[in-house]
Formats: C-alpha cells, structure tokens, sequence
C-alpha cells in the first residue's frame, strides 16, 4: 500500500481588504474548485508561455466553468521577453476581446509570465483582477506572492512596474516535476534568501533537506514553498510598498541584478545571479567584521549545495558592478544601499559601507 502525501497548505498575505491566500497543493491545475472562487466575472484571459502552454494550458482552461468566456495569449518564453512591448500584447488582446473592467487575468507560468501579467492587469483599465498560477519555483516561493509586477529596462532590471495584489496565488507542486534541475537550482536561491534574512532555524531545515529538495520530494518540497511564502507574507504586511523591511527581500539582489541586466536578460538565471549576488553580500559581511569566517563559509557552502554559483562573471569589472548597482531600486539621495548579514538570519539594510572595502570586493572577487 502506498502512503499518501499531504501537501496541501493554505497561507494568507494580510493587507486588509486586498488580503489573498496562498494554496499550495498537488494536482491545483486542472481542479474545478480552485480558481471558480476568485474569478471577477465571467471573462477571463490565460497568458502563459510556450514552454508552459503545451503542459498545463488545455487543462487549466478546462477547469473553468461553461459559462465563462475563456481567451488565451501564448507568449515567448525568456527573461529576455520581459519588455513593455510583451506586455503591450497583453493590453492587445484584451481589447480586441473587448474585456471589460470585471475581467480575470490568469497568469499561467514562471516569474516572468507572472510579473507581466500582473503589470497588465494593474494598468488595463486602471486595474483589474489577476490570479497568480505560478509553476516554478522561484515564482511559487517568491515573484508571485506580493504584488510587485514589472518589465525590465535595458538599464535596469524591473525599473518600470506597479504594487499590484493578485486575488489568489495557486500553487501547484506537481508542475515542479517538469522542471529542469538549472530552474529548480535557480528557484532555491530565493528559499535559501528566506533563512538567511529571517529563520537561522529554517536555513539549518534546508542544509538537513537539500538532497530531498534537489529531488523534489513532495512534502519536503512543500514545506519549503509554505516556510518560504509565509515569511514572504508577514514581511508583505508589514511593509507592502517597500518602504522599509520588504527591502531586506532583495538580499544578493543588487549584486544579481547587476549581473543580469550586463549579461543579457536571460543569459544567466535570477536565481542563478542571486545566489552569486548572497555569496558576495555575504563576503562582504564578513569583511565589514559583521559575520564571522565559519557563518561565511556556512553561507557559501548552502548556496553551492543549492547548485548555484559563487563566482561572478568574468567579463565584468568593478565599474560594470557599479555602474549597473547605482541604478538600483533602493538607492536613496544617490546613496548605495545594500542587504547585508548581521548574523544568519538576521539582515539588515546599509547605506554605510566604505566605498574602498566594496571597491576591494568588487576588485578582487573570484570570476569564472
């Protein structure tokens, strides 16, 4: 007889009358019950990608109830695809369906799908309602949960987008199974970000289950994704705009963001470009004498665990880092504010670091 897995859990992001919740469960595509509840009216437009599209999109529009008007727009699939003129597809297509301000947008697909779509429906019509269905995992523990929606610029990654809540976030783990290990690797640098800003217990949890994550055992893997979401959602409602602790959610970003945005969208994963963005946060903790050498070499040896990169790219210099890191969100009054460690499991947000101890970072940081 085999055992059944139970990996159902339902979590919830608090923001008063826009509060949504977190499903997390196998077999959620394809589930008459789970999106019914959150659609707006009775038109509703699926985008996805073209990687997406041939698993999950016949199946999740045949969920939907025979009276609804169901239209879907399949996109390209890539980092590289996350421009306005994507999204500016989207808008398209809802006009020339003529859906109107009660319509649902489904976001079927990773974090570049669901930042898209989001953005779409913040600014069709001055805002309608969306639903994240998010199928990696960097999307299911991170992108989807919060509301930040967005396009990248060539300067910069994510600079023009809108806060904009979804009505429901339905995650699937079972569309994880198709998921390439390089995805999979990429979406674990946002978990492992989770127990370095705020759960020392949680990032002990992942070193004793990495294997099982890396294998995507199911309720080990679901744990993960409920541990991930909830810290994600108390910070949310606390500071949804970012205003304040939300930014310690971009813990290895400035670091990562430089990278992708001087490599080219896509080139390298965001995962793949956090994960070397924490290991050089990290460095520069430790040098900064805030962490010590075994809390570094602890940080470096989850993130390598992960089958995520330490090293930075060799064809960047220290003025490319800078260059692309001054154009960073954070950066108040032309200041350099970095998500640095104070201890594993507890961040902070510095505008404070000596320009000579990053500029000897950057100089002598290991490239590959």
């Amino acid at each position: 007889m085999t055992a059944t897995v139970d990996a159902r859990r339902t979590l919830h992001v608090d923001l008063g009358e826009r509060s949504y919740p977190i499903h997390i469960d196998t077999g959620l595509i394809g589930r008459a019950d789970a999106l019914t509840p959150y659609l707006a009216g009775q038109q509703v437009m699926v985008i996805t990608n073209e990687t997406i599209a041939p698993l999950y999109l016949d199946k999740l529009c045949a969920s939907l109830p025979d009276d609804v008007e169901v239209r879907t727009l399949v996109l390209p699939d890539g980092e590289q695809y996350k421009t306005i003129e994507h999204v500016s597809r989207i808008w398209d297509a809802l006009l020339e369906a003529g859906f109107n301000r009660r319509c649902t947008l489904v976001a079927l697909g990773g974090g570049v799908i669901g930042d898209m779509v989001g953005y779409a429906a913040a600014s069709y019509q001055r805002g309608v309602a969306f639903i994240q269905v998010p199928t990696t995992l960097l999307s299911q523990v991170d992108s989807s949960v919060g509301g930040k929606t967005g396009v990248n610029h060539p300067l910069g990654k994510n600079m023009i987008g809108a806060f904009w809540q979804p009505k429901a976030v339905l995650v699937d783990i079972e569309s994880l199974k198709s998921l390439p290990r390089r995805e999979l690797s990429a979406g674990l640098a946002e978990v492992v970000k989770y127990g370095f800003i705020r759960d020392e217990a949680f990032l002990s949890w992942l070193e004793t289950n990495m294997s099982a994550l890396l294998d995507v055992t199911p309720d080990v893997i679901a744990e993960a994704i409920a541990r991930s979401c909830q810290i994600k959602a108390d910070i949310v409602a606390e500071d949804e705009t970012e205003q304040g602790v939300r930014a310690l959610l971009n813990l290895g970003h400035t670091f990562g963001h430089a990278i992708e945005a001087h490599q080219g969208y896509g080139n390298w994963l965001h995962g793949e470009a956090v994960g070397t963005g924490m290991a050089m946060a990290a460095t520069l903790s430790k040098q900064l004498g805030w962490i010590d050498e075994a809390m570094l070499a602890r940080s470096l040896a989850v993130i390598e665990r992960a089958g995520l990169p330490l090293t930075a790219p060799a064809n960047m210099s220290s003025e490319d880092f800078l260059t692309r890191m001054r154009l960073d969100k954070k950066n108040i009054d032309a200041k350099l504010r970095l998500v640095l460690l104070n201890s594993l499991g507890d961040a902070c947000v510095s505008d404070a670091t000596p320009m000579s101890v990053l500029q000897a970072l950057l100089d002598d940081y290991p490239r590959r």
